[in-house]
């Protein structure tokens, strides 16, 4: 597919620059940098995982209104010099 793109001249330099002396086209280059770019960021992304927070309780405490936050938090510091 043909598409246009602007990149910096610079840029666009030191890409042909590059090519050239790889000896593969524009294209080619462009092509591997991107699939290079895409395969590092799916990478990062597939590679989080949500560490293991949880702790031993007892849960949720009868009474406890999870709708009152003054109540949720005094039950939170009770006893924890807060």
């Amino acid at each position: 597919m043909k598409t246009t793109i602007d990149i910096a001249d610079a840029l666009l330099d030191q890409a042909r620059d590059i090519a050239a002396r790889e000896g593969v086209t524009l294209r080619a280059l462009v092509e591997e940098g991107l699939r290079a770019v895409l395969v590092q960021r799916h990478r990062r992304r597939a590679r989080f995982q949500l560490r293991d927070a949880s702790f031993k309780g007892e849960g949720l405490q009868p009474g406890v209104n999870l709708a009152d936050w003054s109540r949720v938090a005094a039950e939170i510091y009770t006893g924890r010099g807060a």
